[in-house]
């Protein structure tokens, strides 16, 4: 007959821990509590990932490197404006009597002489404006051209500057031999003149006089 064994007087009975009662595989996957593991579950004080600010938020989403936002200004936004190229004067700037001498009368005898014009004289100078019965005349400054054609009397014209100024008031005048022209304005609609512009003004009002080889 079997006899039960006995346990020591004074031992008490403990009771079974939870190791002792799971299985082993549950025993291998389970981690001490004393070690700080990661987790996936979700807390309502985890900071936001996509806060920009690093010193409130140590997690906050770094900018990526690459291209500029559409409100990061580029490097070309940041560079000053290029200045704009002064622009370069022209003839007509010129001090008056230095344009006259130097550009027009020069353009308008090539003008002339290509329309068949020889032997053109071509002068500047301040002389008295010829007011018919007026010894007093006022003085001012004029283009004056002459040119003999062949079996013809001697032809003149006057292109006078009131104002010593090429957008000032401008009359015009002609003569052939000893019939004396009226005096009528010049060029006096156009409210910038330059040196093209006072070439054809003259060479189309002689051209209307019937003097130039286009006729």
């Amino acid at each position: 007959m079997a006899t039960e064994e006995t346990k020591p007087q004074g031992e008490s009975e403990l009771p079974p821990t939870v190791t002792d009662t799971v299985p082993d595989v549950i025993k291998e996957n389970i981690s001490s509590e004393s070690e700080p593991t990661a987790t996936t579950i979700p807390t309502a004080n985890a900071p936001d990932p996509t806060a920009v600010n690093d010193g409130d938020n140590p997690n906050a989403a770094k900018p990526k490197a690459g291209k500029p936002g559409k409100d990061t200004p580029t490097d070309e936004a940041l560079k000053p404006a290029k200045e704009k190229k002064a622009k370069a004067p022209g003839v007509e700037d010129k001090p008056f009597g230095d344009f006259i001498q130097q550009d027009y009368l020069p353009a308008l005898k090539q003008g002339l002489e290509k329309l068949g014009t020889r032997s053109l004289e071509l002068h500047f100078e301040k002389r008295k404006i010829p007011i018919k019965g007026y010894d007093q005349a006022p003085e001012c400054w004029q283009v004056i051209g002459k040119w003999q054609p062949s079996y013809k009397q001697l032809r003149e014209f006057n292109i006078y500057f009131f104002d010593e100024n090429i957008n000032g008031l401008k009359g015009f005048a002609c003569a052939e031999g000893d019939r004396l022209s009226t005096m009528e304005s010049f060029l006096i609609d156009e409210r910038k003149v330059s040196l093209d512009l006072l070439v054809f003004g003259a060479v189309q009002r002689l051209n209307g006089q019937k003097w130039l080889a286009l006729n």
